[in-house]
């Protein structure tokens, strides 16, 4: 009896003495859980890809750039001149600032025959490192600065006979939300891609579409920018077409839209042309080739299609000219711009280079015929058939130091008997006509037939 009494008490006593164990193992157990958790959110915040911000000293806005180039071309009046067009579609309003270069400004309305290009920066809002690049060959045009290794005489013999209009930045409204701290935003001020919302095979979509990446507008042409684009390359004309953009190292020549070169002799040597830059200034590590065949994509609705299938110019590239392809695909400003003196300049050196040899090379294929076969159309180079016969061919041939004793045989010839056709057509029409009254009256003079 005791013994049953003095049960309950000593269960007592076990169970005070195993409490605190079990307290303790608790504790235990929620302090492991606990310990994993943070060290999870600190591998998460490891694994996390640091974005890198716009590099301040390396980099201008906008606003400063388009300042810095203000101040350049009042410096030297006498060969350049900036405009600032304005359009506006449902609201949204954009301005394209362009730089216009020629060695005598002044003349520059009076005189067809120079090779004219155009070029256009910063039409993806984060690659800033292309403006920077069109404020570098700026510099270059105006003497201000120079490029090493480079014959100066020969590039001023070059740039004696061209004119070059340069867009320094294309989005300008995409440009200032990048600065705000969009640093992955490459489309205009209202979300549209500026590179897919021009009319060659427009609004065709690959299975991989991104709209935040490639939304290509409401419509061909609907974006205030693209507009202004196209009426700056109907009214200047231009023999030679640059789209400056990073993302890689590359020297794109058209198709975008498929994975084709155009064909024939005028395709070859845009690519030999593509290949000698290739080989002087990327030591061979760029890719050359059609867009559509090389980066991997297929891009529609794009501005070097249009500038060579619609618009008619006969030298229309791409140029990527710079990409880290080991930067996070979260960290844009990295991927698309260096960070880093060095690699800046680098960049900035070697690209403006690049263009001016290809400045060299394009005003002598200017010279070429393939060129003048595919010139845009300019009423003031039609000429009457009589002054095509009078000799046109053969100052046209003594341009480039042929022969033409027998072309002058040959239009000698050609005259003769055009003058022998003329006449021989004169007489026949006055054999026919006189001809007509006599049959008219010998029929009216014939008795009647009775039936």
């Amino acid at each position: 009896m005791i013994q049953m009494a003095l049960f309950p008490i000593r269960h007592r006593r076990l169970r005070f003495t195993i409490l605190p164990f079990c307290l303790i193992l608790f504790y235990a157990c929620f302090s492991i859980v606990d310990c994993r958790r943070n060290v999870n959110y600190v591998s998460h915040q490891q694994r996390q890809p640091s974005i890198t911000p716009i590099t301040r000293d390396l980099y201008h806005t906008s606003a400063t750039l388009m300042e810095e180039i203000k101040k350049l071309v009042h410096r030297h009046q006498d060969r350049f001149h900036m405009e600032t067009l304005t359009s506006s579609n449902r609201g949204y309003q954009a301005d394209l600032n362009v730089v216009t270069f020629c060695q005598k400004i002044h003349e520059i309305e009076e005189d067809k025959s120079k090779f004219r290009i155009l070029l256009s920066f910063g039409q993806h809002a984060r690659e800033l490192i292309t403006s920077e690049l069109a404020l570098k060959i700026l510099y270059i045009l105006s003497e201000d600065q120079t490029l090493p290794k480079r014959n100066p005489l020969l590039l001023n013999r070059t740039l004696q006979n061209t004119i070059i209009k340069v867009v320094p930045i294309e989005n300008l409204n995409g440009r200032k939300k990048v600065e705000a701290g969009e640093l992955c935003e490459r489309r205009n001020g209202r979300g549209v891609d500026l590179n897919r919302n021009w009319s060659v095979d427009w609004g065709k979509k690959e299975k991989d579409f991104d709209p935040n990446e490639e939304n290509p507008g409401s419509g061909p042409f609907s974006e205030p920018e693209a507009q202004m684009m196209r009426k700056l390359s109907r009214s200047f004309h231009p023999h030679m077409w640059v789209n400056v953009h990073s993302g890689m190292e590359a020297l794109f020549m058209p198709y975008d839209h498929k994975n084709t070169t155009p064909p024939g002799e005028q395709s070859e040597k845009m690519k030999l042309m593509l290949e000698t830059l290739n080989h002087l200034h990327c030591e061979d590590r760029c890719v050359v080739g059609s867009g559509g065949g090389s980066v991997g994509y297929l891009a529609h609705g794009t501005t070097t299609d249009y500038m060579f299938e619609v618009a008619n110019i006969p030298m229309a590239f791409t140029f990527e000219i710079y990409g880290d392809e080991k930067a996070s695909y979260k960290d844009c400003f990295k991927m698309f711009n260096p960070v880093d003196q060095p690699t800046f300049n680098r960049v900035v050196n070697e690209w403006s280079a690049a263009f001016f040899s290809m400045f060299e090379m394009g005003a002598h294929e200017m010279k070429m015929k393939f060129v003048e076969d595919r010139a845009p159309f300019n009423v003031d180079n039609l000429i009457s058939i009589d002054d095509y016969l009078k000799g046109y061919l053969i100052e046209r041939k003594n341009r480039y130091a042929e022969k033409t004793e027998l072309l002058e045989i040959g239009l000698q010839e050609m005259r003769t008997y055009f003058r022998l056709f003329l006449l021989s057509s004169i007489l026949l029409m006055f054999m026919f006509c006189s001809r007509i009254p006599k049959s008219s009256s010998s029929r009216s003079n014939m008795p009647p037939v009775t039936p």
